[in-house]
Parts: structure tokens; sequence; C-alpha cells
């Protein structure tokens, strides 16, 4: 595959790129290079990051990406996550494991790194400590989005570690990008600076977009605010949703007719259904307009926007789309064995944010 084809396929998943440049040249050097996404063990699997996530690791994977899939154990201990029991983020962490299995990662071309096994070393407290007297208190704050925290929050001196300790992963983990979501662009940021400042390899930053909840967007929300999030199970479809659960949660979703800003329905048309589908078909009565059949997202938004698409028909559609790239995740976890198990185990954990 040609640097061109490898440059579409990885910034079909961008909603921003840090830069363009630094990625084909990335791209035409022509050594191996190597991406991660991380994610801190805390709870059931969502559909953001069980689908859309996994989707945009199979395409740098099928970019010609060696991938890395971090687990952020100590970073769900540090943010209270699991009530801080690390045999209960352990087995959330395998837990994971089992949801890219059933989500069709493959896994045999990723690496699984945990941070517990990565902090084992003194180089990366060296690192660590390295990155943090750059950076003044007030901007270790202001970086504290990265953990999904605001600034007015009450924080402990372990929290106050994190942005640090996210910027040292990067370093530590040696990857050439950083593909993350845009809620982790301030760690991104602040690895680009440290990079220079401390004569390390500078990562290029894949952000995908942030999957608004299906409660939709008010104004004023920050990001952190308004996207989907498992502390609140009404704003996001999980891995283990009924299809009468799935339907329940979409049929109550926000969904304005003829507008497309702030719209999750539209979201998860866009950013889950129709890069995992490529179509959607319509049914409804011939009164209505009769069934139709959209091959592009394009398409849909705009006979959306013109009103040629009831808000409900649309519910239904995606209801339907979803169903489908769940149910198989979903059945994976109902046999027995493993995956079940730590199913079980998960479920059962008291949740903490």
């Amino acid at each position: 595959m040609d640097s061109e084809k490898r440059f579409e396929l990885i910034s079909s998943i961008a909603e921003e790129i840090i830069t363009v440049e630094e990625l084909k040249q990335l791209l035409q050097s022509g050594k191996k290079l190597s991406a991660y996404d991380g994610f801190e063990p805390s709870g059931l699997a969502h559909l953001p990051f069980a689908v859309y996530r996994a989707e945009n690791v199979k395409k740098m994977i099928e970019a010609g990406i060696e991938f890395i899939l971090y687990l952020a154990d100590y970073f769900a201990f540090v943010n209270n996550k699991l009530g801080a029991d690390m045999d209960r983020i352990k087995a959330c962490g395998n837990y994971f494991v089992e949801v890219w299995k059933a989500a069709g990662i493959p896994m045999d071309k990723v690496k699984i790194v945990w941070a517990s096994e990565l902090m084992d070393s003194l180089d990366y407290w060296d690192t660590v400590l390295k990155v943090s007297r750059n950076l003044t208190l007030n901007r270790t704050k202001r970086a504290m989005l990265v953990a999904g925290r605001k600034e007015t929050e009450k924080l402990t001196t372990a929290q106050l570690f994190y942005p640090s300790m996210q910027v040292a992963d990067i370093f530590m983990l040696g990857v050439d990008i950083c593909q993350l979501g845009m809620d982790q662009r301030r760690a991104n940021m602040l690895a680009r600076e440290m990079a220079e400042k401390l004569h390390l390899k500078k990562p290029v930053a894949v952000h995908h977009h942030m999957l608004l909840g299906l409660q939709g967007a008010k104004e004023g929300d920050e990001l952190v605010d308004s996207k989907m999030s498992k502390s609140k199970p009404d704003s996001s479809i999980f891995v283990h949703d009924s299809y009468e659960e799935i339907e329940r949660k979409i049929m109550n979703a926000y969904c304005p007719a003829k507008i497309v800003e702030s719209n999750p329905v539209l979201e998860y048309c866009r950013f889950i259904v129709f890069p995992s589908l490529g179509s959607m078909e319509i049914k409804r009565p011939t009164k209505y307009g009769g069934n139709a059949e959209f091959n592009s997202y394009a398409e849909l938004e705009e006979a959306y926007v013109k009103g040629l698409l009831h808000p409900l028909d649309l519910k239904k559609a995606v209801v339907e789309g979803v169903e489908e790239l769940i149910k198989p995740i979903r059945e994976h976890f109902e046999k027995e064995g493993k995956a079940r198990e730590l199913y079980l185990k998960v479920k059962e954990f008291k949740k903490t944010r």
C-alpha cells in the first residue's frame, strides 16, 4: 500500500491531525511506525469503546501501523475507578481484551501493554519528573481535562500527576502516533511541547471525534460533560444491552427534526453505522415515502435536513444498525467460558467515577 492510501485510511478516522505534513513525512519515510490508544479499565464497555474505537484500530492496522492497546490500570487507580481496587481494575482490563476480540480486532497484530508494567522502571519515573518539572501547577490543572476532571473539582495529589504520567507514557512507549480522542488533545500537545524541551521523539497526534451522549449537548457544556459516559447509563449504548434496551435508549434520544448540529442520532450514523456497515436502510410505509436506502452519510444528512426523513424513521433504522453491530459482541459474552466469567465479575463491581 502506498503512502497516499495509508494517509487516506488514517485521515478517515481523524477529526484533527497535528500535523498533516508530519504524518505524511512519517508515511513516506518507509520506517515501521507505531501508534497507541489508551483506556482506563473502569467498567462495562459501551459503543464508542467497543465499535467506534475498534474500527479506528482496524483502519490503523490496515494502514500498516503497529498498534499498541494500552491498559491504563494505574491511571484508573489514580482516578479512583472501581474503588481503586487493583484486583478489580485488572479483571476489567482482561475483560476489555475480550471485548476487543469480540469486536474483531486482529489481536495477533496488536500489542497489549499495561501501565503497571510500563511504570515498573526507574526510567519511567525519571521521565515523569522531567516532564513535571517543566510544568507549572496551573498548567497541570488546566490539563486535568485529559483525566476526565474539571479544574474546579476537588483533586488529590495523585491526580495532579496524571498529565505528566500520560506524557511519560507516550515517550516510554516510543510511539510515532498518538491515536486518541479529542478529549486527550491537551495531553498530546503537552507531549509535543515536552519532546522539544527534552529532546525526545515528537509524536504526531491523530485525534478522533468524541461522540455525544444520547441526551445531546447543552449550551455551555464542555466536551467532558456532553460526551457519552459510562457513568450515565442512558447516555450511551452498552455492548451487553438487549435489543429492547437499545431501542428504548435510541427512541428516547435527542434528535431534532432537520437539525444536524449536536444531534447524537446522526452522529451514530456518521461515525458508527456507515463506517462499519456501509449503508443504511429506512423502512417506512408507502404513505410516508416508502423504503429508502442510503449508501453514504452525506446522502442521509441531506435528506434529513430537507425534511425528507423523519426523526422517528431515522431512529428505527439506527436501532437496527446498532443491533447488527453489537449482537456478535453481546453473544460472545453469553457463551460459557472466560469471557462470560469476566463480564459477570465486572458487572457486579461498584462503579465509581
